[in-house]
């Protein structure tokens, strides 16, 4: 099980990803209709970074929660 420390610092790093994906999906959505065909690819990488953020919050909420 992973620790406390370790977790935030999961979290954080997760944050930086889902926010990444985030900008990237702006940043296709202002360029439309160029680059329509990376769509889906752009959504499904911000879908799971977002999903994976959300399973470490989680984790990290019930391990606080724990102590």
């Amino acid at each position: 099980m992973p620790d406390l420390e370790e977790l935030q610092k999961k979290v954080r790093k997760l944050q930086s990803r889902a926010g990444t994906a985030k900008m990237e999906l702006h940043d296709l959505a202002e360029d439309l209709p160029v680059s329509w065909t990376e769509i889906k690819a752009v959504a499904e990488k911000t879908f799971n970074a977002y999903a994976d953020l959300d399973a470490a919050k989680r984790e990290l909420a019930a391990l606080e929660s724990s102590r």
